[in-house]
């Protein structure tokens, strides 16, 4: 299917964070052609009438000229999109704006592409800057079934790696847990070595929509029925806090959505 890129312009770049400690959110592109299953930025649907999500890209074609623009403050960028989804590797948009950002400004990153390390020498001006590889051991049956389009996890894990060896700090953001899905254990003892600290999200059911429910539900019924079942989540959650813990890896925080954000100390 051909992706469709729909070219816009707007009065600003950067978009107060909901967050907790971010101040700003910087999104230059919104849709993702990665179309992940999951996505929980699906929900922009509702008030862009381009198609079914993954099949779109809104593009900011002026976001390199507001990049200038001075804020204080952190920022996260993205929000709603990937800023390494296939398309950057042609438009160069993210690289545009990030060389015109301010760098002194505290960035956080978040992808799953590889073609983040393209951008090396930019992420080396600025004064405090982080990048993170989202990280999920999906691979065979549940890399088609949940992300067919995604960069398969070993690119993900030697770009994230590079991006160590280059001096940049880096984080894993281990999402989603899928209760007998997602290997958190082989996630970390692949990625310690070069990986300053982990953040844990628990897929949120509600939040990825009708379909994905659907599709986990026929496909994994069990891992299904830990998500929906209150007092198997909570078993299910004990048990993710344990093993983190047996890890010994710094750890910002784990989302669990049903409990919100909580900090859980090796």
């Amino acid at each position: 299917m051909k992706l469709g890129v729909m070219e816009k312009k707007v009065r600003s770049l950067y978009i107060r964070s909901r967050i907790p400690g971010v101040e700003w959110a910087v999104n230059q592109y919104v849709g993702c052609a990665f179309a992940c299953k999951y996505c929980y930025a699906k929900f922009l649907c509702r008030w862009r009438d381009y198609g079914p999500w993954g099949t779109w890209v809104e593009v900011k074609i002026n976001a390199a000229e507001l990049a200038r623009r001075r804020v204080k403050g952190s920022i996260v960028m993205s929000t709603v999109s990937d800023p390494y989804q296939p398309i950057e590797a042609r438009l160069k948009l993210t690289r545009r704006v990030l060389r015109y950002m301010d760098k002194r400004n505290e960035l956080s990153i978040l992808t799953k592409s590889p073609l983040v390390v393209r951008d090396v020498d930019l992420f080396k001006e600025f004064r405090s800057i982080e990048v993170g590889l989202t990280i999920n051991s999906f691979e065979g049956r549940e890399k088609r079934l949940f992300e067919p389009l995604a960069p398969v996890q070993g690119t993900r894990i030697t770009a994230l790696q590079r991006l160590y060896e280059e001096g940049i700090r880096t984080y894993v953001f281990v999402s989603p847990i899928i209760p007998g899905i997602t290997d958190v254990g082989a996630i970390v003892e692949e990625t310690r070595d070069f990986t300053d600290y982990y953040f844990f999200e628990v897929l949120n059911l509600w939040a990825a929509g009708r379909e994905f429910r659907e599709l986990l539900r026929e496909s994994y019924p069990g891992s299904y029925s830990v998500l929906k079942d209150d007092e198997k989540f909570e078993t299910f959650l004990k048990g993710l806090r344990e093993e983190i813990r047996r890890l010994g890896i710094r750890v910002e925080g784990i989302e669990t959505h049903k409990h919100g954000w909580e900090l859980v100390s090796p």
